[in-house]
C-alpha cells in the first residue's frame, strides 16, 4: 500500500491531468476524433422512442460527442467546467445550450433529461458526488451512458506506437480498461452493460502526432520532455510503411457501458 504522500501526489496529477485541455481546445477540435453512430444509437437504445430525446453531453470538451448525438436526433444540452473548451463548443454548435457545471454540481433541474452521456470524460469524475446528481437529474427509466474511442493495440503497429509515445505520468492502461462503473443502490449493479464498436480516424503522421499532443499525459509534461515524446513519436510514424506517407486509418475501438436508473426502494 502506498504512502499517503503517495496518494496525494497521484491525486493532485489526476487533478492536473482532468483540468489540462483547455489550453489546447482548439487542437482538440480539431484533432480527437468522433464517435461511431452505432455505438450511440446503442448507449441510448432504451430511451431512443422518446420525443424529444433530451441529452446531457457531461463534460462534453469541444462537443466531439455532441455532433453525433445531434446527428441521431437528440435534443443536446451540454455541461462542461472548462471555459475554453466550452467556448469553442459553442462556437461549433451554436445553437447547442452549453453550461459551466461538473458531474459532481449539475446546473440542470431535477427529472430534466432522459441520457446522461459522457465521451472520454467519466474517468475523471468523483463518483461518490457524481452519483446522486445522476440521479437527480434523470428522468424515471433514463440511461447513463459512458464511451471511450481507445486506440487499437492489437494492431501491431498501434501497439508500437503506444509504447513510443509514453510520456512519464502515462498510465499503465487506457481509462477504459481501468473503469468500472461502480455498484451503487440506486441503480441495476447487474444490468450495466458493456459493448465495443470498430472505428476509425483518418489522420497522416503529423495529424496523428498533433491527436497525441492533446493527450492529458502530454499536455502536464514538461515543455521539455512533451517535445521529445512528440518527436519520438513522428519519427516512429514515419518510419513505419503503414503512417509513413499521406493518410491512412487509425483503428480505433470505442468502447461503451450503460446502465438505466431505477427509484429507491
Amino acid at each position: 500500500m502506498g504512502s499517503p504522500d503517495d496518494y496525494e501526489e497521484k491525486l493532485a496529477l489526476h487533478t492536473r491531468r482532468a483540468s489540462s485541455f483547455g489550453a489546447h481546445a482548439v487542437a482538440y477540435a480539431e484533432h480527437r476524433p468522433d464517435y461511431p453512430a452505432a455505438a450511440i444509437r446503442w448507449a441510448l437504445a432504451s430511451v431512443a422512442h422518446r420525443r424529444p430525446l433530451t441529452v446531457l453531453d457531461l463534460g462534453a470538451g469541444t462537443g466531439k460527442l455532441t455532433e453525433g448525438l445531434l446527428e441521431v436526433g437528440a435534443t443536446v444540452i451540454a455541461v462542461e467546467p472548462d471555459e475554453h473548451m466550452r467556448a469553442e463548443l459553442a462556437r461549433r454548435f451554436p445553437d447547442v445550450a452549453a453550461h459551466a457545471g461538473t458531474a459532481e454540481a449539475i446546473p440542470l433541474a431535477d427529472d430534466s433529461v432522459d441520457a446522461i452521456v459522457a465521451g472520454q470524460a467519466f474517468h475523471w469524475f468523483d463518483l461518490d458526488r457524481a452519483y446522486p446528481e445522476f440521479l437527480r437529474v434523470l428522468r424515471p427509466g433514463g440511461v447513463l451512458a459512458a464511451l471511450w474511442n481507445t486506440d487499437d493495440s492489437s494492431v501491431e503497429w498501434v501497439a508500437g506506437l503506444k509504447k513510443v509515445a509514453g510520456s512519464s505520468v502515462s498510465t499503465p492502461l487506457p481509462p477504459s480498461e481501468q473503469v468500472a462503473l461502480p455498484d451503487h443502490p440506486l441503480f441495476r449493479r447487474h444490468v450495466f452493460e458493456r459493448s465495443t464498436f470498430p472505428h476509425r480516424h483518418r489522420r497522416t503522421a503529423e495529424s496523428l502526432t498533433a491527436t497525441i499532443g492533446t493527450q492529458s499525459h502530454t499536455v502536464v509534461i514538461s515543455p521539455d520532455e512533451r517535445t521529445e515524446v512528440l518527436a519520438r513519436t513522428r519519427a516512429y510514424l514515419l518510419a513505419r510503411p503503414e503512417t509513413a506517407e499521406g493518410e491512412f486509418d487509425l483503428p480505433i475501438v470505442t468502447l461503451v457501458l450503460r446502465t438505466t436508473l431505477r427509484r429507491a426502494d
